[in-house]
């Protein structure tokens, strides 16, 4: 081994102890590492150049302690805790958190870029013993996800079977561009180049996710969250509605979720809500019952709907 090699590998087992425990004496670092304490000093140089925040204080209690800095630095994680922060962000991937969700399947990419081999069937055993109350998520592959994600970040094409939503089964070959979580279900944003347009895929109607290794060249994109939102709540539905809502947006986001509806901002006082349905009462109902008056712009086939319905209802109560 050379000189080089050894002081580099010192210097990380170094940074490891100073993550293990808050503080260290110069002493008790160069016998845990069969050096001299002024090698420990170099070495804690070593470590500031490269952006780590090593503190060191004089007197009794004090000597090293690995501090917090400006940006993060890269962290040691020996097995089990390379282990632990796997499962938990498998486990935070399917998760309801606004937010937590796409940044955990970022961090278990990166992960799972420099995970050994011998831990991976680990980290999946632990996962597949792991039981949680989904409250209706609908739970997708983790590898697939997690391939996804990869495709996403190296702009590579990304070949895999799909059903759709009336149960047809298609052989898909698409530019990966984004992945969108809307709390129960996980979407990808892609440009599907047999189609040669943007189409939005539920993760779990796809199957056998294969990605190549063919770079591609981003092109502009729509935004993916908004997108997303649109083909879920209006364009996957026979009967799509525009509705003026008399209530301000806030108001009525707060009364509809993602995945049911989309709300646009007219001004302080109105909105415009779009959603689809399979059925035309269906969507009289849900407008209704958000609690504030309403018109509604198309299609016709659903003023008539609501006009039924009142009448109806009218009827209910003489």
């Amino acid at each position: 081994m050379d000189q080089g090699t050894g002081t580099t590998e010192r210097v990380l087992q170094l940074l490891a102890m100073l993550q293990r425990r808050p503080v260290w004496t110069g002493t008790e670092l160069a016998e845990r590492l069969g050096v001299t304490t002024r090698s420990i000093r170099r070495d804690v140089e070593r470590l500031r150049a490269l952006g780590y925040p090593v503190n060191a204080t004089q007197g009794s209690g004090g000597g090293y302690q690995l501090g917090a800095g400006r940006a993060l630095p890269p962290l040691l994680l020996d097995d089990e805790e390379a282990i632990a922060t796997a499962v938990a962000l498998r486990l935070a991937a399917g998760g309801t958190v606004a937010g937590a969700s796409e940044a955990a399947v970022r961090t278990l990419a990166k992960l799972d870029q420099v995970l050994p081999a011998r831990l991976r069937g680990e980290i999946r055993a632990i996962h597949d013993a792991i039981v949680t109350l989904d409250g209706g998520r609908v739970e997708v592959d983790a590898d697939a996800l997690l391939g996804l994600a990869r495709a996403c970040r190296d702009t590579v094409r990304v070949e895999f079977g799909y059903v759709a939503l009336r149960g047809e089964r298609t052989e898909r070959r698409v530019e990966p561009y984004q992945l969108v979580a809307t709390g129960r279900r996980w979407y990808l944003l892609a440009y599907d180049l047999e189609r040669d347009d943007w189409r939005s895929f539920r993760l779990d109607r796809m199957s056998e996710v294969r990605a190549g290794t063919w770079r591609f060249t981003r092109r502009e994109s729509p935004d993916p969250a908004e997108y997303v939102q649109r083909a879920v709540t209006v364009a996957a539905y026979p009967h799509q509605a525009r509705v003026l809502v008399h209530a301000p947006a806030a108001e009525v986001r707060e009364r509809t979720t993602v995945g049911s509806a989309t709300v646009e901002e007219v001004d302080e006082r109105t909105c415009l809500l779009l959603a689809g349905s399979a059925s035309l009462y269906s969507l009289a109902l849900h407008v209704g019952m958000l609690g504030w008056d309403f018109e509604v712009q198309e299609p016709p086939e659903l003023r008539e709907a609501v006009a039924e319905l009142a009448g109806r209802f009218a009827r209910a109560v003489p």
